[in-house]
């Protein structure tokens, strides 16, 4: 039997569900050993870092990743960063295919006046902040004003305005970062606004997660009833089915609002941000909307409207994405999940993204290359395996367990560190 090696750069959803795929097709005719490589010293990408801890079942889908780690035929080299440690022509050189799967990590730019005062910035950074990222444990997120306003119209725009707005005990069963959790304790923001450019018929929500909305207990949700109204009257009987759902669950909230409650969130449609006000501080945010110019005043701003993917050099990148072609990218190189096709759709888009990709792969495959293995690159540096990254995770867990927490992350590369063996090349 053939075995052919493939190397995966990036250890989240799209890169496993490319590793599951591999698995799917092989035949008796080839197999494969897969190598994922990752920079932080940790795997499963937002699935652990992107993911509100406040949605667990979400991350339940780790379990299929370990499955796929523990098969027999897979390799993690986390720790290792392509680019630095190694070159992507090193892996095209040793591997019979290389798959991208680094997903997008750089928040778009509002690219508007007083972007860049204190209190302004990207859910990019926000979000891995509460999430124990260690890249982000020292992000400045101040919360001494009652008011934050939260710019985009997806998932993650809703994430950031429910953080913001939830009473923090909520958070305690969870596995948000230590000083997120104590710096919401502290955070005086009683009020969130969630600005949508568009109308709501346009918005990138999906409906679960708006469902999800009424389940606070402690926070109102406002959305104007005549908006959402107006907007499945402008979509008539033609609204794609996304549309029509995500138009009820707001329509449903709309008609059953709370107002007990000293937190909001309130949602507000066809608001175009055209400045942040402010002197060092952010001030207020001023928008355009159909009737004039509305100015708000808040301490807090951060902007979901998208991501971009990182730069790695080797790759050929084009409009915050990997150039592409279906999923081919050059040589022996190919790319899946958000890297690919943008930051669009739920974790488990991943999956049918990946599965195409491979067909691809699998189909261009010529003989094995049987080059030398990677570990001789690696001589003298300090790679976390999958046998290290399960003590992390167990000793994670274990410090979770005292708190009734899932886990209580370390939060810098030393806290990782320091519970892996680590193995030296």
């Amino acid at each position: 039997m053939a075995l052919y090696r493939v190397a995966i750069i990036g250890a989240g959803p799209a890169g496993y569900f490319a590793a599951q795929a591999l698995n799917n097709i092989s035949v008796s005719e080839r197999s494969f050993a897969i190598d994922m490589f990752e920079r932080l010293p940790t795997p499963w990408g937002l699935v652990r870092s992107g993911v509100a801890p406040d949605h667990p079942k979400i991350k339940t889908v780790s379990k299929v990743f370990e499955k796929i780690a523990t098969g027999g035929n897979f390799r993690l080299f986390a720790n290792v960063e392509i680019g630095k440690d190694l070159t992507v022509e090193q892996l095209q050189d040793r591997y019979d295919a290389v798959i991208i799967a680094t997903g997008s990590s750089l928040g778009k730019s509002l690219g508007i006046p007083g972007e860049n005062l204190r209190g302004s910035l990207s859910a990019a950074s926000f979000v891995p902040w509460y999430n124990a990222h260690p890249d982000f444990t020292d992000v400045d997120v101040p919360m001494e004003s009652d008011t934050a306003v939260v710019i985009g119209g997806g998932n993650v725009a809703m994430d950031v305005a429910r953080m913001l707005a939830l009473e923090p005990k909520e958070l305690d069963p969870t596995d948000t970062a230590d000083h997120a959790i104590d710096a919401f304790r502290n955070s005086k923001i009683r009020k969130v606004y969630i600005a949508i450019r568009r109308g709501p018929e346009h918005a990138a929500f999906t409906s679960p997660e708006l469902r999800d909305l009424p389940k606070l207990e402690h926070t109102n949700v406002i959305i104007n009833e005549d908006e959402i109204n107006a907007a499945i009257a402008r979509v008539g009987d033609t609204a794609e089915k996304d549309v029509k759902s995500n138009l009820d669950a707001m329509l449903s909230i709309a008609q059953n609002q709370k107002t007990e409650h000293d937190r909001t969130i309130e949602f507000l449609f066809s608001h175009s941000p055209k400045e942040i006000q402010g002197n060092k501080d952010v001030k207020d945010v001023v928008f355009s909307t159909a009737n004039g110019e509305v100015t708000i005043d808040c301490g807090l701003v951060v902007s979901a409207i998208g991501y971009n993917a990182l730069d790695i050099p080797g790759i050929p990148f084009e409009k915050g994405k990997v150039v592409n072609i279906d999923g081919r990218v050059k040589g022996n190189m190919y790319v899946v999940g958000w890297a690919k096709r943008g930051p669009s759709g739920v974790i488990g888009t991943n999956k049918s993204d990946a599965s195409a990709v491979i067909e691809l792969l699998n189909q261009d495959l010529s003989q094995p290359k049987n080059k030398d293995d990677i570990s001789d690159l690696l001589k003298g540096k300090k790679v976390v395996t999958q046998k290290d990254w399960e003590a992390i995770n167990a000793a994670e867990i274990a410090a979770g367990e005292p708190l009734s927490k899932p886990r209580r992350k370390g939060i810098t590369w030393d806290d990782l560190m320091a519970h892996a063996e680590i193995y030296f090349f």
